[in-house]
């Protein structure tokens, strides 16, 4: 039988041809799918061998759809590529892999290390892990993480001149030299090797310094046997476990109960060396997280993101520095770090300047996330370090003022800003021309806008809403959370509809569709938790003025919804 070509291929429907011999098979050609041909993993051993190494690839790619963990196995096993590549972050229509697959896959790469057949060198899983809880059966990003660990730190225990090898090693030449020792002494006293007289080998008073060049022969030997590529025992096997003949890249979840495991894990010498591309931590002071930036390869980390952590203004002034030696970091994530400027203490301003000199180290940051750091009237010591513009400024929470604001407006980033976020910033009079002048500078390039929970009341928001109609690139614009009537609603959907790029509007709740009881201007948190009338004529009645207004503006390709929960941004979309 021929080898197998490719007739018509993709992921989810392929078809291959076999080629026959006329003479020996009554058939010309079988046409089989891909999902039949990794279901039936009893005859994998008969056509495996057979298969092109460019359709490896697609085959595992089936299993993975059709959740055939002993098809991922037999594949991944006999990899005949260089490069393995899983991640696929960005591939749309790519439901999450399986649990049970992504362990098979694991194992079948500590397998593949002894098999000739397998010329796997890098695996790429960055992106592979899910973090929607709905999702059945998926692997999130701490638990990868930790599987992750684990396979590194088998791989080593299995690979010659892991620990057990090691141990026989030593054993072998604790009686080398025992042996050594007896022959010595036989010598001495005059007798051969099997215990006889041999009295003609035997000099007088040269029996010590032959002892002694023994000795001397015998700790070279030691030397020798330790030195990589060298000795009986170690050779090419040490060479590959010193130098990692696999490497794995991947996205790194870790916490207070993973961090010792990750840290062994990126420490190991054996033949899987792990790589991290994004590094996201939470509840791990800054001594150890700056401990794990230390054990990563300086080319590579393109993302960290650190959440829950009690920094501090000293834990990110002494953090920020380690960052300096990686060259590829363009995103940086700050959650809730317990950093609050407003209250005066001791020595903030001189670890303040120091945050900033750290981030002035950042040459390819495009992304910054300060979330809840409280840092009214900094914006400017902060952004002005930075020795390129941002793409994605993120500050949810940060208690910005006006001058921060006015700041940003005229800056070096407002003109490349990709993404905008200034969610739960209370926005007034005062910050409305900021805003306005922010907006006519970013009106080329912005694509995501983000003012949710700013309490722009109908007033404020018609202010804005000419400077927002002028973003042309927008396709995203979020506004949830904000005391609008329903009067204010509709000329938001109004102007929204004639943004051709816009795809996503996430609008809030008018004040009408509330319970009676709230303020005139309700805080967002009073929004948020505020139950909403329980007669839906009204909220009927709303919904049908909304679809009447985006079918007046011909826009079916427009998204409203003020579901919050299901239409947050995804952490590592502009990444």
């Amino acid at each position: 039988m021929e080898p197998l070509k490719l007739l018509q291929l993709d992921w989810t429907h392929a078809w291959f041809l076999t080629a026959w011999d006329d003479e020996h098979y009554p058939f010309d050609l079988t046409l089989t799918r891909v999902d039949r041909v990794v279901s039936d993993h009893s005859s994998s051993p008969c056509w495996l061998g057979s298969v092109p190494r460019e359709l490896y690839q697609p085959l595992l790619e089936a299993a993975f759809a059709h959740c055939r963990p002993l098809a991922i196995g037999e594949l991944v096993q006999r990899w005949p590529e260089r490069t393995l590549s899983l991640g696929g972050r960005r591939r749309s229509g790519h439901s999450p892999p399986n649990r049970l697959c992504v362990q098979a896959l694991l194992l079948a790469v500590v397998r593949g290390l002894g098999d000739k057949r397998c010329a796997l060198q890098v695996l790429d899983l960055c992106g592979l892990q899910c973090e929607d809880g709905r999702v059945a059966d998926s692997m999130g990003g701490w638990s990868l993480t930790v599987a992750l660990c684990s396979t590194v730190l088998q791989a080593k225990r299995r690979a010659p001149g892991g620990p057990r090898r090691e141990g026989e090693r030593e054993r072998k030449r604790m009686l080398e030299a025992e042996a050594e020792r007896d022959a010595v002494v036989k010598r001495e006293r005059g007798l051969g090797a099997d215990g006889r007289t041999d009295c003609g080998r035997l000099s007088v008073g040269g029996g010590e310094d032959r002892a002694q060049g023994i000795r001397r022969t015998m700790e070279e030997r030691r030397v020798r046997d330790r030195e990589p590529g060298r000795g009986g025992g170690g050779g090419e096997a040490d060479s590959e476990v010193d130098g990692g003949r696999v490497r794995v890249w991947a996205d790194l979840f870790v916490n207070a109960r993973s961090w010792e495991r990750v840290r062994v894990a990126l420490s190991a010498t054996g033949p899987l060396r792990l790589h991290c591309r994004y590094l996201r931590v939470e509840e791990i002071p800054a001594n150890n997280i700056a401990a794990l930036l230390a054990l990563l390869t300086p080319h590579g980390l393109l993302g960290l993101d650190v959440r829950y952590s009690s920094l501090g203004v000293s834990g990110l002034a002494l953090l920020l520095p380690t960052l300096a030696p990686f060259p590829d970091l363009g995103s940086l994530r700050l959650h809730y770090c317990n950093l609050d400027m407003r209250r005066d203490l001791p020595g903030q301003e001189g670890a303040l300047k120091e945050m900033a000199k750290g981030l002035g180290g950042l040459g390819q940051l495009r992304r910054l996330s300060l979330t809840a750091l409280r840092l009214p009237g900094h914006l400017r010591m902060l952004l002005s370090s930075l020795s390129r513009p941002l793409e994605v400024l993120e500050l949810p929470y940060l208690s910005l003022s006006p001058g921060d604001l006015s700041y940003l407006s005229c800056s070096a980033h407002a003109s490349t800003l990709r993404c905008l976020d200034l969610s739960e910033n209370k926005l007034d009079e005062t910050a409305v021309p900021s805003l306005r002048r922010l907006l006519q500078q970013a009106s080329g390039s912005l694509t995501q806008l983000s003012l949710s929970g700013c309490g722009l009341s109908d007033r404020l928001l018609g202010a804005l809403l000419p400077s927002v109609g002028r973003c042309g690139a927008l396709r995203s614009l979020r506004l949830a959370l904000n005391p609008l009537s329903q009067g204010g609603v509709l000329s938001l959907v109004r102007v929204a509809a004639g943004i051709p790029s816009l795809r996503l509007l996430l609008y809030p709740n008018a004040l009408e569709e509330y319970q009676p009881g709230l303020p005139p201007l309700p805080s967002s948190a009073q929004l948020l938790d505020w139950p909403l009338v329980e007669e839906t004529e009204v909220r009927e009645a709303m919904q049908l003025e909304l679809a009447k207004a985006l079918a007046e503006s011909g826009r079916s390709d427009l998204l409203l919804t003020s579901d919050l929960l299901s239409y947050s941004t995804d952490p590592m979309e502009d990444d």
